[in-house]
């Protein structure tokens, strides 16, 4: 029944020096400096971006309908014999 406490003791004093080891702080700093360059540059969140695409979606329908709209009645307009309103 040794082996397995011994071997519970080594990962755990491997878990304690990679917790405080220099690749961790490295690690650390990476983020901080990620974090502050992203912060300054003009970024939007994922639910702001898939609202703006609704946004969007629903802008280009109602263009569609209006050009579909002005179309008709250009026609109607055109088979009045040219007669403006």
């Amino acid at each position: 029944m040794t082996p397995p406490r011994f071997l519970d003791e080594i990962g755990a004093k491997l878990s304690e020096l990679a917790a405080h080891s220099p690749a961790r702080d490295i690690e650390k700093n990476v983020k901080a400096l990620l974090g502050s360059a992203f912060g300054k540059l003009d970024l939007v969140t994922r639910e702001e971006f898939e609202v703006q695409r609704e946004v969007l979606a629903h802008a280009r329908q109602k263009v569609a309908e209006l050009e579909a709209r002005v179309a008709a009645l250009e026609a109607r307009l055109g088979g009045e014999g040219g007669r403006q309103a």
